[in-house]
Protein backbone atom coordinates (compact mmCIF):
# COMPACT_ATOMS: atom_id res chain seq x y z
CA UNK A 1 0.00 0.00 0.00
CA UNK A 2 1.38 3.39 -1.02
CA UNK A 3 1.21 5.84 1.89
CA UNK A 4 1.99 9.51 1.30
CA UNK A 5 3.53 11.73 3.97
CA UNK A 6 0.38 13.87 3.88
CA UNK A 7 -1.73 10.84 4.91
CA UNK A 8 0.16 10.69 8.21
CA UNK A 9 0.42 14.44 8.74
CA UNK A 10 -3.30 15.07 8.27
CA UNK A 11 -5.67 13.06 10.50
CA UNK A 12 -9.12 12.29 9.15
CA UNK A 13 -10.70 14.52 11.83
CA UNK A 14 -9.34 18.02 12.44
CA UNK A 15 -7.96 18.82 15.88
CA UNK A 16 -5.71 15.79 16.31
CA UNK A 17 -2.64 17.12 14.49
CA UNK A 18 -0.69 17.06 17.79
CA UNK A 19 -1.10 13.29 18.20
CA UNK A 20 1.89 11.17 17.19
CA UNK A 21 0.89 9.23 14.04
CA UNK A 22 3.19 6.89 12.13
CA UNK A 23 3.20 3.97 9.71
CA UNK A 24 2.97 0.68 11.61
CA UNK A 25 4.91 -1.76 9.42
CA UNK A 26 3.85 -4.79 11.47
CA UNK A 27 0.14 -4.12 11.01
CA UNK A 28 0.42 -2.37 7.62
CA UNK A 29 -1.67 0.58 8.77
CA UNK A 30 -1.33 4.13 10.13
CA UNK A 31 -1.19 4.15 13.94
CA UNK A 32 -1.95 6.98 16.35
CA UNK A 33 -0.09 6.67 19.66
CA UNK A 34 -1.74 8.46 22.58
CA UNK A 35 -0.17 9.41 25.92
CA UNK A 36 -1.77 10.09 29.33
CA UNK A 37 -4.24 12.94 28.97
CA UNK A 38 -4.73 12.47 25.22
CA UNK A 39 -7.49 11.02 23.09
CA UNK A 40 -7.90 10.34 19.38
CA UNK A 41 -10.85 9.76 17.06
CA UNK A 42 -10.74 8.60 13.44
CA UNK A 43 -13.18 7.91 10.64
CA UNK A 44 -10.75 5.89 8.49
CA UNK A 45 -8.98 2.54 8.76
CA UNK A 46 -6.16 3.18 11.24
CA UNK A 47 -5.32 1.99 14.74
CA UNK A 48 -5.07 3.81 18.06
CA UNK A 49 -2.50 2.50 20.49
CA UNK A 50 -1.31 3.24 24.02
CA UNK A 51 0.40 1.67 27.03
CA UNK A 52 -1.53 1.77 30.30
CA UNK A 53 -0.40 1.46 33.88
CA UNK A 54 -2.76 2.88 36.49
CA UNK A 55 -4.56 4.83 33.78
CA UNK A 56 -7.71 3.65 32.03
CA UNK A 57 -8.59 3.75 28.35
CA UNK A 58 -12.08 3.61 26.92
CA UNK A 59 -12.31 2.37 23.33
CA UNK A 60 -15.56 3.65 21.84
CA UNK A 61 -16.98 3.58 18.32
CA UNK A 62 -20.18 3.85 16.32
CA UNK A 63 -20.47 0.21 15.29
CA UNK A 64 -22.52 1.09 12.19
CA UNK A 65 -20.23 3.79 10.75
CA UNK A 66 -16.86 2.71 12.18
CA UNK A 67 -16.11 6.17 13.57
CA UNK A 68 -14.37 5.84 16.91
CA UNK A 69 -11.34 6.25 19.09
CA UNK A 70 -9.66 5.90 22.44
CA UNK A 71 -8.84 8.06 25.45
CA UNK A 72 -6.17 7.62 28.15
CA UNK A 73 -6.83 9.18 31.52
CA UNK A 74 -6.25 9.04 35.25
CA UNK A 75 -8.18 10.70 38.05
CA UNK A 76 -6.09 13.31 39.87
CA UNK A 77 -4.91 12.92 43.42
CA UNK A 78 -6.17 15.75 45.58
CA UNK A 79 -4.93 17.43 48.71
CA UNK A 80 -5.86 15.60 51.89
CA UNK A 81 -7.04 18.93 53.35
CA UNK A 82 -10.08 18.91 51.09
CA UNK A 83 -13.40 17.48 52.17
CA UNK A 84 -14.50 14.12 50.80
CA UNK A 85 -17.21 15.81 48.72
CA UNK A 86 -14.64 18.14 47.15
CA UNK A 87 -12.30 15.24 46.37
CA UNK A 88 -15.06 13.23 44.67
CA UNK A 89 -16.25 16.29 42.77
CA UNK A 90 -12.81 17.17 41.41
CA UNK A 91 -11.97 13.60 40.42
CA UNK A 92 -15.33 13.10 38.72
CA UNK A 93 -14.94 16.32 36.79
CA UNK A 94 -11.60 15.26 35.32
CA UNK A 95 -12.96 11.84 34.45
CA UNK A 96 -16.03 13.37 32.86
CA UNK A 97 -13.85 15.52 30.61
CA UNK A 98 -11.96 12.47 29.40
CA UNK A 99 -15.10 10.51 28.57
CA UNK A 100 -17.19 13.37 27.22
CA UNK A 101 -14.45 14.61 24.87
CA UNK A 102 -14.25 11.16 23.29
CA UNK A 103 -17.99 10.52 23.04
CA UNK A 104 -18.89 14.02 21.88
CA UNK A 105 -16.23 13.98 19.16
CA UNK A 106 -17.59 10.71 17.81
CA UNK A 107 -21.15 12.06 17.82
CA UNK A 108 -20.20 15.43 16.31
CA UNK A 109 -18.61 13.56 13.41
CA UNK A 110 -21.68 11.53 12.53
CA UNK A 111 -21.82 8.84 15.19
CA UNK A 112 -25.07 8.06 16.97
CA UNK A 113 -25.32 7.41 20.68
CA UNK A 114 -27.53 4.34 20.21
CA UNK A 115 -24.81 2.72 18.08
CA UNK A 116 -21.94 3.22 20.53
CA UNK A 117 -19.85 0.14 21.34
CA UNK A 118 -17.55 0.35 24.37
CA UNK A 119 -14.52 -1.59 25.60
CA UNK A 120 -12.39 -0.56 28.61
CA UNK A 121 -8.88 -1.46 29.78
CA UNK A 122 -6.27 -0.59 32.39
CA UNK A 123 -6.30 0.40 36.04
CA UNK A 124 -3.34 -1.76 37.08
CA UNK A 125 -1.68 -1.20 40.45
CA UNK A 126 1.82 -0.60 39.07
CA UNK A 127 2.97 2.12 41.50
CA UNK A 128 3.05 0.39 44.91
CA UNK A 129 3.84 3.61 46.81
CA UNK A 130 0.67 5.34 45.61
CA UNK A 131 -2.85 4.76 46.83
CA UNK A 132 -4.70 2.43 44.50
CA UNK A 133 -5.47 5.10 41.91
CA UNK A 134 -5.96 2.34 39.35
CA UNK A 135 -8.93 0.99 41.28
CA UNK A 136 -10.39 4.51 41.54
CA UNK A 137 -10.08 4.86 37.76
CA UNK A 138 -11.84 1.51 37.25
CA UNK A 139 -14.69 2.44 39.61
CA UNK A 140 -15.12 5.79 37.91
CA UNK A 141 -15.23 4.54 34.32
CA UNK A 142 -17.66 1.70 35.09
CA UNK A 143 -19.92 4.04 37.09
CA UNK A 144 -19.79 6.66 34.34
CA UNK A 145 -20.77 4.16 31.67
CA UNK A 146 -23.59 2.80 33.83
CA UNK A 147 -24.98 6.29 34.43
CA UNK A 148 -24.83 7.02 30.71
CA UNK A 149 -26.61 3.79 29.83
CA UNK A 150 -23.53 2.36 28.10
CA UNK A 151 -22.47 -1.21 28.84
CA UNK A 152 -18.93 -2.32 27.95
CA UNK A 153 -18.99 -5.42 25.78
CA UNK A 154 -15.38 -6.21 26.75
CA UNK A 155 -13.04 -5.20 29.55
CA UNK A 156 -9.70 -6.10 31.09
CA UNK A 157 -9.19 -4.12 34.30
CA UNK A 158 -7.10 -4.24 37.47
CA UNK A 159 -4.21 -6.61 38.25
CA UNK A 160 -0.63 -5.33 38.73
CA UNK A 161 0.65 -5.26 35.15
CA UNK A 162 0.83 -2.51 32.53
CA UNK A 163 -1.04 -3.18 29.30
CA UNK A 164 -0.39 -2.40 25.68
CA UNK A 165 -3.66 -1.76 23.85
CA UNK A 166 -4.11 -1.56 20.07
CA UNK A 167 -7.60 -0.57 18.94
CA UNK A 168 -9.11 -0.73 15.46
CA UNK A 169 -12.11 1.66 15.55
CA UNK A 170 -13.23 0.65 12.06
CA UNK A 171 -13.88 -2.96 13.12
CA UNK A 172 -13.91 -2.75 16.94
CA UNK A 173 -11.06 -5.25 17.22
CA UNK A 174 -8.69 -4.83 20.17
CA UNK A 175 -5.27 -6.41 20.69
CA UNK A 176 -4.31 -6.25 24.36
CA UNK A 177 -1.12 -7.56 25.95
CA UNK A 178 -0.10 -7.47 29.62
CA UNK A 179 3.53 -6.44 30.03
CA UNK A 180 4.78 -8.78 32.74
CA UNK A 181 8.49 -8.06 32.29
CA UNK A 182 8.94 -4.32 32.61
CA UNK A 183 12.59 -3.55 31.93
CA UNK A 184 12.44 0.18 32.64
CA UNK A 185 10.36 2.65 34.61
CA UNK A 186 9.14 4.69 31.63
CA UNK A 187 5.47 3.93 32.29
CA UNK A 188 5.75 4.67 36.00
CA UNK A 189 7.60 7.95 35.40
CA UNK A 190 5.15 8.99 32.71
CA UNK A 191 2.18 8.45 35.00
CA UNK A 192 3.88 10.23 37.91
CA UNK A 193 4.47 13.22 35.64
CA UNK A 194 0.85 13.11 34.49
CA UNK A 195 -0.37 13.13 38.10
CA UNK A 196 1.90 16.07 38.89
CA UNK A 197 0.53 17.95 35.88
CA UNK A 198 -3.03 17.32 37.03
CA UNK A 199 -2.23 18.78 40.44
CA UNK A 200 -1.01 21.96 38.76
CA UNK A 201 -4.16 22.49 36.67
CA UNK A 202 -6.87 24.51 38.45
CA UNK A 203 -10.26 22.84 38.27
CA UNK A 204 -12.22 25.96 37.41
CA UNK A 205 -13.98 27.30 34.36
CA UNK A 206 -13.47 25.51 31.09
CA UNK A 207 -10.60 23.18 31.96
CA UNK A 208 -8.95 21.69 28.87
CA UNK A 209 -6.90 18.61 29.65
CA UNK A 210 -6.24 17.38 26.12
Amino acid sequence: MMIKKSDIERPSIAGFEHVNRYWDKERDVIAAKILPGEYYVTRVNEVVTTVLGSCVSACIRDKELGIGGMNHFMLPQTNTGKSSDEIVGIATRYGNFAMEHLINTIISNGGRRKNLEVKVFGGGKIIPTLTDVGNKNITFVLDYLSQEGLRPIAQDLGDIYPRKVVYYPKTGKVNMKKIQDLHNDTIVQRERQYLNNLKAVPVAGDVELF
